[in-house]
């Protein structure tokens, strides 16, 4: 039988892997989309998992560059799915580990969006969202704004080749949750936001925003 790997286990076995399988992101909650995004293009998102524990997930996702949905507290993921399915263009499968220090392990691969479609039909735990991509300062983000169960949840992700090291955060990033899982898309799939927003917004007037220290210097944008 093989052993099941803890975060520091994986974390010391994360150069045994082909680069191209990482992802380095940090992520931060956000309270709304900037105005100055908002005319920017979305891709709306379905995705469910299949896997979720650990901090491990196996993902299967449809994404269309052209559908319009509002992400409103009522919608239904799957039922999304059920009206658009011959809008979305790409399918993917995805592979992930544990993130650790803004380093996650993602293996992807391209599938056919009828299969995609299906799979995530018979799956239990799936999330919608609408993703906004940009240069803001020097950085690629994204800004992910969910729908159904996770409204009015907006997180927003910085991405490098690279660990993101020396960020100039934008001014609507209100925290960094980059090693917090209760944020991942996986968590959230199945212990959605909106059931511990007002918790989460407690503890947030207790101990105030936090931001990494562990990637070089943060600099706020003025």
């Amino acid at each position: 039988m093989g052993t099941r790997l803890g975060r520091m286990d994986f974390a010391a076995r994360v150069m045994d892997a082909p680069a191209g399988d990482f992802q380095y992101e940090r992520r931060f909650f956000c309270r709304a989309m900037p105005d100055d995004l908002k005319d920017e293009p979305t891709a709306l998102m379905v995705q469910g998992y299949f896997v979720h524990e650990d901090n491990y997930a196996l993902r299967v996702r449809l994404r269309s560059d052209t559908l319009n949905v509002p992400m409103t507290p009522g919608l239904d993921p799957l039922d999304v799915l059920r009206r658009h399915r011959d809008g979305f263009r790409v399918a993917t499968v995805t592979a992930k580990g544990p993130s650790v220090g803004g380093t996650r392990y993602e293996a992807e691969r391209e599938i056919d969006t009828r299969i995609g479609a299906e799979l995530l039909l018979r799956c239990r735990d799936v999330v919608v969202k609408n993703r906004t991509t940009a240069w803001i300062s020097e950085d690629w983000w994204n800004v992910d704004v969910f729908g159904g169960a996770n409204a009015p949840l907006v997180i927003a992700e910085a991405l490098r080749g690279t660990p993101v090291t020396n960020l100039v955060i934008p001014r609507f990033c209100v925290t960094e949750v980059t090693d917090e899982p209760r944020f991942s898309n996986d968590e959230l799939s199945w212990r959605p936001f909106g059931g511990w927003a007002d918790g989460y917004e407690r503890e947030l007037r207790e101990h105030g925003p936090r931001f990494q220290e562990l990637f070089g210097r943060n600099t706020m944008e003025a």
